[in-house]
This record gives C-alpha cells, structure tokens and sequence, in this order.
C-alpha cells in the first residue's frame, strides 16, 4: 500500500460508490480488503447497514478501526480475515452491495467474485475497482498481473452477475464497473 495520504488522494471515495450504484441506505456492506478504509468509511456515511471491512493485515484492519472510532461511525465492523483463503465468514444472501476494489489481481479472482455472489441479497450489487492498464501509474500491481476491464467484465459475468454499469474512467489511475444479483 503506498502511504494513506497518498492513497486518499487518489479517490473521491464518496462519489465512486455513487457512480457506482451504491444506493440502499439500509443495506450491510462488505469491503474485500479495506485498506486504509478509504471506501469503508464512505460507504458507513452512506448506510445504516453494517459495514463489514475485511483485511488480512492486521495493521490495516486497526486503521480502519480506528477511523471510523474517531468519526463516531458504530457501524463499521473491522476484521483480519483471510477472506481469499476462508471466505468472508458471512451469511448467504446477507448483504447489499460488495466493494471488490483494486483485489481482482489475487490469485484467484473468480473465487473473490463466486463469494461475493454468494453473500449478496437478491437485487445486491458489486462494485470493482481495478488500476487501469499502464504501466506509467504511480502504484498498483505489476502489470503481469492487473487485470483488464474487460476482464473484469468476464468475470463478473461468469459468476453469474449481470453487467448494470459496464464500464467507467476513475481518473487519473483507475476503472470501475458494477454487477447486479438477479432478483
């Protein structure tokens, strides 16, 4: 991870979850890798759902934690968890709206995204976030590994989501998409 403020300077974390459907103020959450919470946070300010934000470092889990102590936020639930390993410990059908953003160069993307369609309500949506495709970006995985959007896409159809938001420019180093559980 680069350091938080450079990571926070590279979203509007409030308005990408917004344009990527993000809309049930009620809903539980999951975030796949929370990070410094920089989504978490945002999508606690959105719900009064459960925010459910899972990492496997401990020291990223502690952050989060911490922020969202620190803004009054009750309804962030941090955890440490090996989520590509053991899945994300929550119930079938259990949450409205997944956040998979800039995770889909593990291993085994499908198995992040099968478990994401497993804990997602009928009609609850996945948002991805991925860096685009160049080499000249400041951070983010080697490009051996960073996924495509059109990748991304696939995958997200393979699992069994339909596409809603194709494609979108999160400038200056990212993409996103959005997928939907069939009602």
């Amino acid at each position: 991870m680069p350091d938080e403020m450079m990571w926070e300077g590279f979203f509007d974390a409030r308005q990408i979850l917004s344009r990527l459907d993000f809309s049930d103020a009620r809903s539980d959450v999951v975030d796949f890798g929370c990070g410094y919470g920089t989504f978490t946070i945002a999508a606690a300010r959105l719900t009064t759902g459960t925010v459910h934000a899972l990492d496997i470092e401990p020291e990223m889990v502690r952050a989060t934690a911490a922020r969202a102590e620190s803004l009054g936020l009750t309804n962030v639930r941090a955890v440490k968890r090996d989520f590509v390993a053991e899945g994300t410990g929550l119930p079938e059908g259990s949450v409205g709206y997944a956040m998979l953003f800039n995770i889909l160069h593990a291993e085994d993307p499908l198995r992040l995204l099968r478990e994401a369609h497993r804990i997602l309500r009928p009609g609850g949506k996945v948002g991805v976030i991925h860096w685009v495709y160049d080499a000249t970006t400041p951070r983010g995985p080697d490009l051996g590994i960073r996924p495509r959007p059109e990748q991304c896409q696939a995958w997200v159809q393979q699992v069994g989501l339909e596409l809603l938001i194709p494609l979108i420019a999160l400038p200056p180093y990212h993409y996103g998409l959005a997928g939907c559980r069939a009602q």
